[in-house]
């Protein structure tokens, strides 16, 4: 071991290049307050917008209850409260951009396309009341879904679905023929009150394939299905009669995918094309003079959706909502200007992600966008 006087001693010895420090360290003769001030009272430069990446600085504040609840004044707040608040406000004023947006000179009459996007989750809970809404008034232009995205709408029409808990045994609920979502409850029998619906329907479509020389596509089923079901609760019904084209490039993932497989043996014969369905998007896309996406959730939908405004360069409008993130290189983590640098949302676009279960912020952002549009119908 070194004594302590051989330590002075060597640092001593050191050359004066060795010895000498920078502006910020302490000499011994310092008050211990003024180095600690120099640390934690660092003087600031003035902020700037620049500074913020933003067109001017805003400052921070929240809604005020002494002026009484005003629910349009409180999500208005939301843009200068901070953090997913304001991310939910942007998200609010890009919708309703593309609510306005309104072609001029050859584009006159033109409207933006919106494309909406969801996983079935969305239609297992109560927001295919939300959804519907957007149907029966003709909001959106364009859906895209999963499978269970489809049936779960139908099944709905047929039996109800019930509130649970998220902490309920999975086994203790098998046992009882009890199907869990998060905290949603599906009697499995609603699954059987669908395959008694939907297997007479099939069985029509392979006659009419066979006679007629139908075509059938996932949309065309869906189109049909909405059709059959006869029922204004149902999301697809109103798809039906508003001629929305609904999209689902999984329809086999899921239950009515069960029946399919269920009826390729039963009555066997039944084709799906895929490949025009694909035309049918793509070009939607191709052809439109501006569009907006709205996706919520990931996956196939997501991808689905931004793959096809890929074909007109990008969508001019975009907001995702979802809980993923990016960091393992998911697509459905992926923020709008990964989808930028695909030419899936155009270079200039203003895209908002918000981080968020979509059951919180979706009826806020429908609250204060569609169904505000006078007489609920779009311009």
């Amino acid at each position: 071991l070194t004594a302590p006087h051989e330590l002075h001693v060597k640092a001593d010895s050191q050359p004066a290049t060795m010895s000498s420090t920078s502006s910020t360290s302490n000499t011994s003769t310092e008050n211990p307050t003024d180095i600690a001030k120099k640390a934690v009272l660092v003087k600031s430069e003035e902020l700037t917008a620049a500074d913020a990446e933003t067109e001017k600085l805003v400052e921070v504040h929240g809604y005020d209850f002494n002026k009484g609840v005003d629910f349009s004044a409180l999500l208005k707040s939301y843009g200068n409260t901070g953090f997913q608040a304001t991310f939910l406000s942007r998200a609010i004023d890009e919708v309703n951009k593309m609510l306005q947006w309104k072609g001029e000179g050859e584009e006159e009459g033109a409207r933006c396309k919106i494309y909406l996007g969801y996983t079935s989750n969305m239609i297992s809970c109560g927001l295919r009341d939300v959804i519907r809404f957007l149907t029966e008034h003709k909001m959106v232009d364009v859906i895209v879904t999963t499978g269970g995205g489809i049936e779960e709408d139908f099944i709905k029409c047929l039996a109800p679905t019930f509130m649970g808990e998220f902490h309920l045994p999975g086994a203790a609920l098998r046992d009882k023929g009890l199907n869990r979502i998060g905290n949603l409850l599906i009697p499995n029998d609603n699954y059987c009150k669908f395959e008694d619906w939907v297997m007479p329907i099939l069985d029509k479509m392979l006659e009419e394939q066979k006679k007629e020389g139908t075509h059938w596509t996932p949309s065309r089923i869906i189109n049909r299905l909405g059709k059959e079901i006869n029922n204004p609760e149902s999301v697809y019904y109103w798809a039906w009669k508003n001629d929305i084209p609904v999209f689902c490039p999984a329809i086999t993932d899921g239950s009515l995918g069960d029946m399919l497989y269920f009826h390729s043996y039963h009555n066997p014969g039944l084709v799906v094309d895929l490949v025009d369905d694909i035309r049918e998007i793509n070009n939607s896309s191709v052809y439109a003079k501006h569009t907006g996406i709205i996706i919520c959730g990931g996956g196939v939908i997501k991808h689905h959706i931004c793959n096809a405004n890929l074909m007109r360069n990008g969508a001019d409008y975009a907001v995702y909502i979802n809980t993923a993130e990016e960091f393992d290189g998911s697509d459905a983590g992926a923020r709008p200007d990964e989808a930028v640098s695909w030419g899936k949302i155009r270079q200039d676009a203003t895209s908002v992600k918000i981080h968020s279960d979509f059951t919180l912020v979706f009826p806020l952002i429908v609250a204060e966008t569609f169904a505000k549009l006078p007489g609920q119908k779009r311009p």
